[in-house]
């Protein structure tokens, strides 16, 4: 192939016979080119990345949103400056007696029987006791010979003593019979007491009531054997009741305590007198927990003027108790039992999204539906209502609104459900 000829015209045909009418293109031009052809490929390339990396991004950012547990919150509830709290209570009558003998002997007769009311010193029964009747006689023969020899020994003793200043007999025998009369003196004087402990005796084979009020038991009949006393198993004759006040026990949880004192007024409600409150106070308290039920021994008195309330009856105790400390009201559900103690969840609003936060609280009265929250809550706290059980402290979450029909719809879900892949 020939070179070409410098001095041969641009137009001047070739070998070939052939003509170039192009005009010879130059390197900037070229390069130009090049850098045009580049860019196009180069856009033709992002265009057809970016789309793929959204969709990518979109994907990453779906699955780290299905990832977050749903939750929904609530404000804790104010809780009522005062509340009512209704526990069992047992009543009791203000006076309760067992009435026992203090003789032996046989009923002889019994003058009330149960229901019936008394006044203090009505004779209840009559025991016959002829053993210690005749020991009363016998205890007064024995103080009439007792007195007869105190007598004479007083008058040997008042001789002696005359005739000693006349040197006429013995000092010693002077001094034994004076002896004799001091001892004679004291055998008196203790058979005094033998016949005033008889007697006694024989007083108690009446038997009176000791104050006013109802017998509530009866549990002896003409005939009966009766033992003195109650500790040598002697049988408990009558049992007497003053109904007048009653007393009403209540073991209140150790929680309320502080706020059960003296005064507080208490209502009583008991299933034979539907709709009806009887009105009483608390008049004293044990000022002592009971470790074995971690419960206060409280008392509260409420008249009984017409005997509607009897002893041993089961009530309904409603206490209106003043709130010492404000607290919260939240649903059972929203508690957390951990190994470390009882546990809410709150959530927090960072820049980052909705972090959980595990608080210790301390609860009140819990009733099984809603508890009270006396401690480690803020009435602007958000509480999760259900949390889940593997929820933990720090982690992301994702507040959703509940849906009419009880599901529960987050915000993205407002907007439409976006395909992973972009569209793409």
């Amino acid at each position: 192939m020939s070179e070409p000829n410098p001095t041969q015209s641009p137009h001047a045909p070739d070998t070939h016979g052939y003509i170039d009418d192009r005009p010879p293109i130059s390197g900037r031009k070229a390069l130009i080119w090049i850098i045009v052809l580049v860019a196009i490929a180069a856009v033709i390339a992002i265009a057809s990345i970016l789309p793929r990396l959204g969709a990518e991004k979109t994907l990453r950012d779906r699955t780290e949103s299905l990832a977050l547990a749903n939750v929904t919150v609530e404000k804790p509830t104010a809780g009522a400056p005062s509340e009512e709290l209704v526990l069992p209570g047992n009543v009791f009558a203000y006076v309760d007696s067992p009435i026992y003998a203090r003789t032996d002997g046989y009923l002889e007769k019994w003058y009330f029987d149960i229901g019936a009311r008394v006044k203090k010193g009505q004779l209840l029964a009559t025991i016959a006791s002829p053993e210690v009747d005749q020991q009363l006689a016998q205890a007064k023969a024995d103080l009439a010979t007792a007195v007869s020899n105190a007598g004479y020994a007083k008058q040997q003793a008042s001789r002696y003593t005359d005739l000693l200043a006349s040197n006429a007999v013995a000092k010693q025998d002077t001094e034994n019979f004076v002896t004799q009369a001091a001892s004679t003196n004291t055998q008196v004087k203790s058979a005094e007491a033998n016949v005033q402990r008889l007697e006694e005796l024989t007083g108690f084979e009446k038997v009176y009531a000791p104050f006013d009020g109802v017998v509530t038991a009866r549990d002896i009949d003409i005939g009966t054997l009766i033992s003195a006393g109650s500790a040598t198993g002697g049988r408990e004759m009558f049992h007497m009741d003053d109904e007048h006040i009653m007393r009403v026990y209540v073991n209140v949880p150790q929680v309320d305590a502080p706020s059960c004192t003296p005064g507080t007024p208490a209502d009583f409600t008991l299933d034979e007198y539907p709709g009806r409150r009887f009105h009483g106070n608390v008049v004293r308290t044990a000022r002592a927990i009971d470790p074995a039920s971690r419960t206060l021994l409280v008392e509260v008195d409420v008249p009984n003027p017409k005997g509607e309330l009897v002893p041993g009856a089961y009530t309904q105790v409603h206490f209106q108790l003043k709130i010492v400390k404000q607290t919260l009201i939240l649903p059972v559900s929203a508690l957390l039992f951990r190994q470390e103690g009882l546990r809410v969840v709150t959530v927090v609003h960072a820049n980052g999204g909705d972090v959980a936060k595990l608080v210790p609280i301390t609860i009140g009265q819990d009733d099984g539906r809603v508890v009270q929250v006396v401690e480690g809550l803020n009435p602007n706290d958000e509480v999760v209502r259900n949390p889940p059980d593997s929820v933990i402290d720090g982690e992301k979450v994702r507040v959703v609104t509940p849906n009419s029909d009880g599901g529960a719809q987050g915000p993205e879900e407002n907007q439409g459900n976006p395909s992973p892949e972009g569209g793409s």
